[in-house]
């Protein structure tokens, strides 16, 4: 299920180029289609987190699997743009709902072994990052036309969720979150960890939706052939599966924040150096560091939060995080789009920053990937620099 859930948010970074060309429309339209994507799934997870608080978890993850299967068909059958950017909303409506469900419910599954349990479940999710692109390049090999990924990606989730339902009707489900029936009482409760949550992952989140989802395109303008630069999406990507394994293990054993913030660190200094890079070796190498590095952070913030937030509110809090992350993080992509592409968005974000310095001067016309991707990493950095400062005054919730 988390497989699929998770494809449907990945699979639109691949198809980008067969949109562009399909529908004749700019990487900042495309951008935008991705963010939706993302928008979608931030919208259902704080009405999800009210519905745990009297629907069990395995219901509603039975219920976003059917969600699944509808948008997908719908996608398949759209004929424009504006019908791609709905089924995109639609397919994030779905995985948005999942997360929040399920995440609880794995935790409360295994709760001695939080982040090993975190670890495999991301794990599985991060497979269908390592598919999605061989998955497009060979349904647009086989049957040319971009809708057949949406198809079968269809028809899995629907045979997934009949499997699911019988497979939970068999399986004796923990009450762990029985008490947890005020969204707005946890949120109050756990604000601290909730807001430290929401900054780490969805500043990061931003940046890395921007570079994910125009990697390949970025990985062009370095003189990298076609081809290869849509494999290195893979390799970003497949970087991730040892990665939420072995995170969510020393996630267990290790200092929960600090260990957080040694990975944003590392992600900085990784996403600065991609920008000055040349040559395919070093790409490759830095490419598969970085994947490595972003992809530990899931596990790792999943179980510090799982872990600590206290039964009568694991789910409702968590909810309200996912949320708050998901809003944050989900514009990164079309702010990308938009500084690259220039236009009338950028424009508007080159006058709205007229009066900030080094921000002001953005120059007419968009910027390369190399200039988006520094900047972003080094507004990144402030935030971290921040943090590890707060850490060291012990203002941080451990």
């Amino acid at each position: 299920m988390v497989l699929l859930v998770n494809l449907a948010r990945i699979v639109f970074a691949p198809l980008l180029e067969q949109l562009i060309s399909v529908f004749s429309i700019g990487e900042g339209t495309a951008g935008l289609i991705v963010t939706l994507v993302w928008v979608g799934s931030a919208l259902p997870r704080i009405p999800t987190g009210w519905v745990l608080t009297r629907v069990p978890r395995h219901r509603v993850v039975l219920g976003t699997g059917v969600i699944l299967t509808a948008a997908s068909a719908f996608t398949a059958a759209a004929d424009s743009v504006a019908m791609v950017a709905v089924g995109a909303l639609l397919m994030g409506l779905s995985s948005g709902a999942y997360f929040v469900a399920a995440n609880p419910l794995v935790s409360e599954l295994y709760p001695e072994r939080v982040g090993r349990a975190m670890g495999i479940h991301g794990m599985a999710s991060q497979l269908a990052a390592v598919i999605a692109a061989p998955f497009v390049t060979l349904a647009l090999t086989l049957f040319v036309e971009w809708y057949v990924v949406f198809v079968c990606l269809g028809i899995a989730a629907f045979v997934a969720t009949v499997v699911f339902y019988y497979t939970a009707k068999r399986t004796n489900l923990p009450e762990a979150g029985g008490e947890d029936r005020n969204l707005l009482r946890a949120a109050l409760n756990q604000w601290r960890i909730i807001a430290l949550g929401i900054v780490i992952l969805g500043f990061t989140g931003f940046v890395w939706q921007g570079l994910f989802n125009f990697y390949e395109l970025y990985m062009q303008t370095k003189n990298i052939a076609d081809a290869t630069a849509k494999n290195m999406l893979t390799l970003i990507f497949a970087a991730g599966v040892p990665a939420f394994f072995i995170s969510g293990k020393l996630a267990d054993r290790l200092p929960r924040v600090p260990y957080l913030l040694s990975i944003l660190v590392a992600f900085v200094i990784g996403v600065l150096a991609l920008t000055v890079t040349r040559g395919l070796i070093p790409l490759l190498v830095l490419t598969a560091l970085i994947g490595y590095v972003i992809h530990s952070l899931f596990p790792a913030l999943d179980t510090y939060l799982l872990d600590t937030l206290p039964d009568e509110n694991r789910a409702s809090a968590y909810a309200v995080y996912s949320a708050g992350m998901m809003v944050v993080q989900a514009s990164g992509s079309s702010v990308v789009g938009a500084l690259r592409e220039g236009g009338g968005t950028y424009e508007f974000i080159r006058a709205a920053t007229a009066v900030v310095p080094f921000v002001g001067i953005l120059p007419a016309g968009g910027l390369s990937y190399d200039a988006i991707f520094t900047g972003l990493a080094l507004g990144l950095a402030v935030i971290v620099t921040t943090l590890l400062l707060l850490q060291r005054g012990g203002r941080l919730p451990q």
